[in-house]
């Protein structure tokens, strides 16, 4: 349904520690072999070491790993030599302006960066699907500082895409919560935020 609608990458939920979305590693791998060439799959992990997130993309087998928290320094490059040709996007969550440097520090060593607006530093960690924004300014700061491309992620729906895109001008946007009706993909939803994504 996403793909029809004009998706262009499908986000794989793997266990979080809170937020919507997650679905069995069983799942994630039958979805990932079923995804169109030209789609990539991004497996969202919230696994902060470099052996864990390697043996859970060689289970399941995505173009894509998006991690979610923070890793240790070092990791990256550990993910590199492990997992040739599969691209990473280290999320960046955007509390407050300490979130430029964060973003600054870690865009050398990934293949994108993605802005959403949870918290780790929480007793349960909120590694996205919040429904929340965060302070587009701090986000079009960090797009104009990196070089590499970037993702919004945070609160994102129908009614605040077009102004997001104004705003931060971001490569691509990553879409969750503002697109569920009683925890499932919203067809309406779907289709009005793309056609809202799309109005200059």
């Amino acid at each position: 349904m996403a793909i029809d609608a004009g998706a262009s990458a499908i986000g794989l939920v793997s266990e979080m520690p809170s937020g919507p979305g997650p679905i069995p590693e069983s799942l994630i791998a039958e979805i990932a072999t079923t995804v169109p060439p030209a789609i990539s799959s991004f497996l969202l992990t919230c696994k902060e070491d470099a052996a864990s997130i390697i043996d859970q993309q060689r289970r399941l087998r995505v173009n894509t790993i998006q991690i979610c928290d923070r890793l240790p320094h070092g990791s990256h490059r550990e993910l590199r030599d492990a997992l040739p040709g599969v691209s990473l996007v280290q999320v960046v969550h955007v509390t407050g302006p300490e979130a430029v440097d964060e973003a600054i520090a870690i865009a050398p060593h990934v293949d994108a960066v993605l802005l959403d607006s949870g918290n780790q530093s929480l007793a349960i960690k909120e590694l996205g699907g919040t429904g929340r924004t965060h302070d587009w300014s701090l986000s079009r700061r960090i797009r104009e500082a990196i070089d590499v491309p970037l993702f919004l992620a945070g609160g994102l729906k129908p009614a605040n895409v077009a102004a997001a895109i104004r705003e931060v001008q971001p490569f691509g946007i990553d879409v969750c919560s503002g697109l569920r009706s009683e925890g499932r993909l919203d067809p309406e939803k779907l289709r009005n935020f793309f056609t809202q994504m799309n109005t200059d």
